[in-house]
């Protein structure tokens, strides 16, 4: 079972809707880095009863994506912020090599702020 970033990201956005020991296995696996052998010696059951706790929280994480898509629209818009800071620098130069407009540069400095302000909110 390999450890990907993907699941590390969908346990961000559901897994207050998994069970209290389904979120934590997966927090100790993605999170923690810890092996499922560590995890069933401190959780006291097997090392299958972990991989298959992980495998059903899992599955369970990708059913809530593929419903609800609440990551997939995240990472749509934290692609759009950036695509409006590049275009807003794109303007900002542009403004600077023809002629210097106050209030464009004003303009772009707030786009900019308020798109990274968004991206790390």
């Amino acid at each position: 079972m390999a450890k990907n970033f993907e699941t590390a990201i969908l346990l961000d956005f559901y897994g207050d809707m998994l069970t209290e020991k389904q979120r934590d296995f997966l927090e100790y696996y993605y999170n923690d880095d810890l092996s499922l052998s560590e995890i069933a010696e401190n959780e006291g059951i097997t090392r299958q009863g972990v991989r298959d706790a992980i495998k059903r929280a899992e599955a369970q994480l990708i059913d809530m994506e593929n419903r609800l898509e609440l990551a997939k629209r995240f990472e749509e818009m934290r692609e759009g912020m950036n695509e409006i800071i590049s275009y807003a620098t794109q303007i900002s130069e542009y403004n600077l090599h023809h002629g210097m407009v106050r209030e464009i540069n004003d303009y772009t400095v707030k786009i900019k702020t308020i798109a990274q302000v968004l991206l790390e909110s």
